[in-house]
């Protein structure tokens, strides 16, 4: 009696683990979700500015246009998204090739698999549309510190501004639109 009392004791507290185990892994998306909704709640959620901030949010926005226009050329930029499944390979060490020519920025980034099939500038309401031109992929090899290489789909993103957040929609092999924000920042001429 004492041995089966003993082996439901051992049965109970092996399943309790397991769903404790699994549970935690889905409760970080659940956490990161909520932490999304959060952020989105804080940002809806403004005060109305008085007529000083306006004048100094206006001031800023120039500055920050301006520190925005680059000379024609070639630059390695930061390339940053607000996902850890939604990056540039790490063989590229979070970073891009920056082209601008007359004016107008696009950035090359690598990503870190083929498993992202399309890109599109703006919302995923908008790239489902039919019309919505969507940025293609390109074949990239990789080649990682160790000497390893691999190919990886890599996009030329329209960049409308340097340190500013943008929307870039993504569809992966699952067939479902994302929403994401990322930003290009610290460009870095090429010699």
């Amino acid at each position: 009696m004492k041995a089966k009392t003993l082996m439901n004791k051992i049965i109970i507290v092996g399943g309790l683990s397991a769903c404790l185990l699994l549970g935690g892994c889905g409760a970080g998306q659940a956490a990161d979700a909520t932490s999304a909704e959060s952020t989105v709640a804080a940002q809806e959620s403004t005060v109305t500015p008085t007529e000083s901030t306006e004048a100094t949010e206006t001031v800023s926005t120039e500055t920050t246009q301006n520190e925005a226009q680059l000379p024609d050329g070639v630059y390695t930029a930061e390339f940053s998204t607000d996902s850890s499944m939604f990056h540039v390979s790490e063989a590229c060490d979070g970073k891009g090739t920056l082209t601008v020519k007359d004016g107008v920025m696009t950035i090359h980034i690598s990503l870190g698999s083929k498993k992202i099939l399309n890109l599109y500038p703006g919302l995923a309401e908008d790239a489902a549309k039919e019309g919505a031109v969507l940025l293609e992929p390109t074949t990239d090899t990789v080649t990682y510190s160790d000497g390893m290489t691999e190919e990886v789909y890599g996009f030329d993103v329209p960049v409308p501004a340097i340190g500013e957040e943008f929307d870039l929609a993504l569809i992966g092999t699952k067939g479902k639109w994302y929403d994401h924000k990322v930003s290009v920042s610290n460009p870095e001429l090429v010699q």
